[in-house]
């Protein structure tokens, strides 16, 4: 079996374990995750594998610090993975992997056990070839990313030390498309929370009081009406408070990302797309805030028909944030203006439930281009900078508290189905990834 082949059956076992953080019942399946990639990077030729407590799911460590003249990277990423449900939609079972045309299928698959595992596998890989690394290495892999790392933040800072690091290396974002690599120079922050509107005691027959009493779930749609205004803007007042200004430079930056409307609704099922007025898509996605409804519920959910009038409706809600916004401003600002315009007869409540900054990132820097090249020694096109729409809240943190530059240096693809049914990676990718990392960690030889 070539050493290839190998790197894909682990990949595929590591991949056969359902570690879901945000299930307590699945507790068990995710220390199962972080035991298999402790094991793994032994294997690999790492060294001080420690598999670490938090108050949560643990972290996976491990380092190799033989290279006393070189820079140390610190390799970050994420075990866990989300729910697999509507698990009825998949085309095979998702904690069965599946190879279909060159494809591997599979619960975290691009989202994050495949970038992971091309860390571990470069190194791997180095190691049999040269028995040493040629940069200082340390990993930092955790299990509740999907869950916004709660256990994390108190963990850096408790292991600063250990940590340390001249930059933070992280596989988590998208490429642009199979053969144009992008390392991503800006992530939206985070906020997310669940609104409770509650009315009466209890539910209510709809024949006997239906005309006369609150309706807890037309009260929620109200609220969440009020949210934007006819063009696509937040209707909140303040919302806008710390988002920079789209200058023309960046509006040239972003023209640069290749983009083709009619394919991306092609491929997502649209007959059109929908944003803020006076934005392109890209400027909508990169550089703008939302406000998003991400689940509605309320009132009877079974088969068939009961006319009740339901006394509590819920919504979860998240925002992207861009530039200097304060989640933790922003949520007051909403929290105001659901005060201001609930409907009488209706009692709301928010729940906070996750937060995070916006992060921008230089990317002359020379962690960043060495990056940059290492890429464009095996994809065809040259390397892209974009700002993304995603977050991933512990960016920040690292950044704060070890002072060191994030590297965001992707391979996956934005159709690869990540958080969605028959999720998948392309295994070009995780073939050419390993190549990728390998090249990157070898160009610090050359300073």
């Amino acid at each position: 079996m070539s050493k290839e082949e190998t790197y894909i059956n682990d990949l595929i076992d590591f991949l056969s374990i359902p570690s879901i953080s945000t299930d307590a019942a699945y507790e068990a399946e995710v220390r199962k995750g972080a035991e298999w990639l402790a094991s793994d990077l032994r294997n690999s030729g790492m060294e001080n594998v420690e598999i670490m407590e938090t108050n949560g799911h643990p972290v996976v460590y491990a380092d190799w610090l033989h290279q006393p003249d070189k820079p140390v990277l610190l390799v970050y990423g994420h075990y866990d993975v989300q729910p697999a449900d509507p698990v009825e939609l998949w085309t095979s079972a998702p904690f069965h992997p599946e190879i279909r045309d060159g494809k591997l299928f599979a619960r975290g698959a691009t989202d994050d056990k495949g970038q992971v595992l091309i860390h571990v596998k470069a190194i791997a890989s180095l190691m049999e070839e040269d028995g040493e690394l040629p940069v200082n290495i340390k990993l930092c892999l955790e299990g509740e990313e999907e869950i916004a790392s709660p256990s994390l933040v108190p963990f850096v800072k408790e292991h600063r030390d250990k940590l340390a690091c001249d930059a933070v290396l992280i596989s988590d974002t998208p490429m642009i498309d199979e053969e144009t690599p992008a390392i991503v120079t800006g992530l939206r922050g985070a906020l997310a929370f669940e609104m409770e509107v509650a009315t009466a005691a209890t539910d209510l027959h709809s024949g006997a009081y239906g005309g006369a009493v609150p309706n807890a779930a037309h009260h929620l749609v109200k609220v969440l009406d009020s949210f934007h205004d006819e063009s696509g803007r937040v209707n909140v007042e303040g919302f806008y408070e710390g988002v920079p200004e789209v200058t023309d430079e960046l509006r040239e930056e972003m023209a640069r990302i290749p983009f083709h409307e009619e394919a991306l609704k092609g491929e997502l099922g649209l007959t059109s797309l929908y944003g803020e007025e006076g934005y392109t898509p890209l400027e909508q996605i990169g550089l703008r805030p939302t406000l998003e409804f991400n689940g509605i519920t309320s009132g009877y959910q079974g088969a068939g028909v009961k006319t009740v009038i339901p006394k509590v409706a819920t919504a979860k809600v998240s925002c992207r944030l861009t530039g200097e916004q304060d989640p933790s401003h922003v949520f007051e600002k909403i929290r105001e203006h659901v005060e201001a315009t609930a409907p009488a007869g209706a009692s709301v409540t928010l729940d906070k439930q996750i937060e995070a900054k916006a992060v921008t990132v230089d990317a002359g820097n020379e962690y960043i281009q060495k990056a940059g090249k290492a890429y464009e020694q095996f994809y065809k096109n040259r390397t892209l900078y974009p700002k993304e729409g995603v977050s991933i809240p512990i960016v920040e943190v690292f950044r704060n508290e070890l002072g060191a530059e994030p590297v965001l240096m992707g391979f996956g693809l934005q159709s690869e189905n990540m958080h969605a049914p028959d999720e998948h990676f392309h295994l070009s990718n995780f073939k050419r990834g390993i190549q990728t990392v390998k090249a990157y960690y070898k160009s610090f030889q050359e300073d």
